[in-house]
């Protein structure tokens, strides 16, 4: 069973880092950052349609500065959705800010609307964290998902992940006889997989949700993270298997059902198969992301030791043991995905 005890504990984002962001256009000057949008006056608590608290809450600013934040709020969402062309948010208007006052590290969520067509979508807002902005790159480059997200210096901003909770979708989906219950356990599967291979941890119902895609004929599901804080961190390698938190149970008892270990061995393959794809076709941006990694401290020696001892014995390869770090860890596995 997976568990993680402590709370994970933020890093800086280095120099090396922000030169690499800057040369991918991650980094950019900001009309606002997290700082300024915690000079709020008050909160109010947010209840769901049923009346449930969201343990968000939403917070309320002056009047006077009111305008001001809201107007840098859209130049935001310009940046992050579409390079920055203000005419693209002429008819939005920043409908809440919410900020979530339980999580670690207290994030905003901003709900923007259309007011032609009361369309809506969220971007967050967060104080930065080296090992989240690992994760979310390695996500953009090695996943079937791409990722906007933007940094300022202690700044980060990222754009709403649409999908069913993965806590939700058990309690509500995982049951119903509509559910093509094969095709749902082979994407678990492929998930467990893709986190495994990049190391990304505390992947429990919470922290995915569950895209549902209707086709002519079937259905397909694709599981994605939304959660990026424990890229690399633990050492505790059942932490970047999903099967082994219990709050998955649900999910792993469906497809003890039907999925036999041929067929699971199978979806493994596949899945490095495209991850191994997808490392060819970015080898450039990969290659300059893991000069960075490898030289950056994101863990604790206590926790590279423990991992890389685990991996050597999973593996049954003796080279994790030279690792000195999660980053040359991360580069370890995916050269063996590639097959070098």
């Amino acid at each position: 069973m997976a568990i993680i005890t402590k709370k994970k504990v933020p890093f800086k984002i280095n120099p090396a880092l922000r030169e690499y962001l800057t040369q991918y256009d991650r980094e950019l000057l900001l009309p606002i950052d997290y700082q300024t949008l915690l000079k709020f006056e008050r909160t109010a608590p947010l209840f769901d349609k049923k009346g449930q608290d969201t343990l968000w809450e939403t917070v309320l600013y002056d009047a006077r500065n009111m305008d001001e934040v809201f107007t840098a709020l859209k130049m935001v969402y310009a940046d992050l959705k579409a390079d920055g062309d203000v005419s693209v948010i002429n008819h939005l208007f920043i409908d809440r800010v919410d900020i979530c006052l339980y999580g670690n590290t207290q994030p905003f969520r901003i709900r923007i609307v259309n007011r032609v067509n009361d369309n809506f979508d969220y971007f967050y807002i967060k104080l930065s964290d080296a090992s989240r902005v690992y994760g979310l790159e390695l996500e953009h480059l090695l996943s079937p998902n791409r990722i906007s997200y933007l940094t300022c210096r202690d700044t980060l901003v990222e754009e709403h992940i649409a999908g069913i909770p993965g806590d939700m979708f058990i309690n509500n989906y995982l049951h119903d006889p509509n559910l093509n219950a094969i095709r749902f356990c082979k994407e678990f599967v492929k998930f467990n997989e893709r986190c495994f291979v990049r190391l990304l941890g505390d992947m429990h119902s919470s922290n995915f949700v569950v895209d549902i895609t209707p086709d002519f004929e079937e259905v397909y599901y694709r599981i994605r993270s939304i959660d990026f804080d424990q890229q690399s961190f633990e050492g505790k390698k059942s932490v970047y298997l999903p099967q082994y938190f219990k709050q998955n149970n649900a999910i792993i008892q469906l497809g003890q059902k039907y999925i036999t270990p041929e067929s699971m061995r199978q979806y493994q393959i596949e899945e490095r198969s495209l991850i191994a794809g997808r490392l060819k076709a970015e080898r450039l941006r990969i290659s300059d992301l893991m000069k960075v990694m490898v030289r950056d401290s994101i863990s604790f020696p206590d926790k590279v030791q423990r991992l890389k001892t685990e991996l050597a014995q999973h593996y049954q390869n003796p080279s994790f043991l030279k690792c000195l770090s999660m980053g040359e860890l991360v580069q370890k596995s995916l050269e063996i995905v590639a097959g070098h």
